[in-house]
């Protein structure tokens, strides 16, 4: 068991509260949702013989703060910037080991800040070959999913290429992200077209709606909208509303980039059918291929964010789990979408938390992975095109009914995931109870200490 760190020394107090912060910046930065942030940054400090911090993230900051001393009250602050959000979840395994080694008393203040070090300056674990085989895998299972055929399939994985292969350039160059959602959602109008004329060709059919919708998925997946709610849903309301509109920025470039490419292609000769701007109805006939095709993109899109092996199958896993309920039992049975979302959420958030805590998995992955597939791409692409057709009405109501959906798999992922803490609760944290006493030093008690005559002045 670890010993508790000098309280006394400013430097050792405040070194490991730095250790907690740069924890909590690896949580945020990959997604962890700022109560789960804020929980594991208390496990560590505790697990030094610091238990009274006060953490607040907000956005993109991480403020950490005590007081130190009995009769000579010191206060300490530490504060960090998250400075740049990703999806390495090879990283967040590693900061998940970290502080289960650090609460297990294993690892001493010096030896984190060396594992923090090696963390930050690990390379990526794989280069962009399997990258990017990832997303072309990824948008091939997501066109199945959307009901696609094999031919469709491949022009799904082939927008996904595309779009992720150029995205990997502008990011070579510091391009802001909202652009590369720009450039992403005319680019997943190329492949719509060109094969929209060329299929008959070749004696095949394409349905460009879904190919469009393919790529909305593909670039939807590196956004943070389920995220941002999920911090809403734990508690977050200013963490969530900056999130959220950040994705509501970068979800209008890619509407901006779809439309821009649609008016482009019409003014080429080479325009696109007309859409039906209501949502279809899942068939039974194609639930065998959906539940293989969720299961497969789910699997490819923790292999483009770095996640180890077992962690892919686990996904891979929780999202089988999840769409086999979906479509082997709620939509069978006349289930309504949201409702239907919200079962298939808690189902991956509730066997992915179960799963993940029995092969020390970080739950975020599995969870963030096992809904990706379901993000309303479709609904998306419906409801601006039924505004760009003056359709208001219409596509209000497609969009609306996209947030609703990425609400309703965020609420059904943290029910899941709460219902698998009851059944697979954590042991407790046993704090020193003598730093616990110091820590609650009042000035009842420093008046109590004082001779009588009251405090001096």
């Amino acid at each position: 068991m670890l010993a508790p760190i000098d309280l006394t020394d400013t430097a050792q107090v405040a070194g490991v509260m730095n250790i907690a912060a740069r924890i909590g910046e690896i949580l945020i930065a990959n997604g962890t949702t700022s109560s789960d942030a804020i929980a594991q940054i208390h496990t560590v400090t505790s697990s030094y013989g610091l238990h009274y911090c006060h953490v607040d993230i907000t956005v993109n900051t991480i403020m950490i703060n005590t007081i130190i001393g009995v009769h000579k009250r010191t206060p300490v602050n530490v504060f960090r910037v998250v400075t740049m959000m990703s999806e390495n979840y090879h990283k967040l395994q590693e900061a998940d080991r970290l502080i289960r080694s650090i609460r297990s008393g294993a690892t001493p203040p010096e030896l984190a800040e060396k594992i923090l070090d090696d963390i930050d300056n690990s390379p990526i674990p794989w280069r962009n070959t399997r990258y990017l085989a990832g997303w072309l895998v990824m948008g091939a299972a997501v066109a199945i999913l959307l009901g696609g055929d094999l031919f469709m399939s491949a022009i799904g994985g082939l927008t996904a290429f595309l779009i992720m292969g150029f995205n990997k350039i502008l990011s070579r160059n510091s391009l802001p992200y909202f652009f590369h959602c720009a450039i992403g959602g005319f680019l997943t109008t190329i492949p719509a077209a060109l094969f929209y004329e060329v299929a008959p060709m070749i004696g095949k059919t394409i349905v460009p709606s879904q190919v469009i919708a393919v790529g909305i998925v593909v670039l939807l997946a590196g956004l943070t909208l389920v995220q941002s709610l999920l911090d809403g849903v734990t508690g977050s309301p200013v963490t969530a509303s900056a999130r959220f509109f950040q994705t509501l920025l970068f979800t209008g470039g890619i509407v901006a980039g779809v439309a821009i490419g649609l008016n482009t292609w019409e003014l080429m000769g080479l325009g696109l059918p007309p859409l039906e701007t209501m949502l279809g109805t899942p068939t039974f006939s194609g639930a065998a291929a959906r539940i293989a095709g969720s299961t497969l993109a789910s699997a490819s899109f923790a292999v483009t964010c770095f996640a180890e092996r077992p962690a892919v199958v686990v996904a891979a896993f929780t999202a089988a789990a999840g769409s086999s309920m979906y479509y082997l039992f709620l939509i069978p049975i006349g289930s309504g979408a949201l409702m239907a979302t919200a079962a298939l959420a808690f189902v991956v958030g509730l066997a992915g938390g179960l799963i993940a805590r029995r092969f020390l998995i970080n739950p975020v992955i599995t969870a963030v992975a096992g809904v990706t597939p379901f993000l309303p791409g479709s609904g998306v692409y419906r409801g601006m095109y039924a505004m760009m057709n003056e359709q208001i009405v219409v596509g209000l109501t497609n969009l609306f009914m996209a947030v609703g959906t990425c609400m309703a798999l965020a609420g059904g992922v943290v029910f899941g995931e709460w219902v698998a803490r009851r059944l697979r609760a954590p042991q407790h944290y046993i704090p020193y109870e003598a730093f616990k006493r110091a820590g609650r030093f009042t000035f009842q008690q420093i008046r109590r200490r004082r001779p009588p005559g009251g405090l001096r002045h």
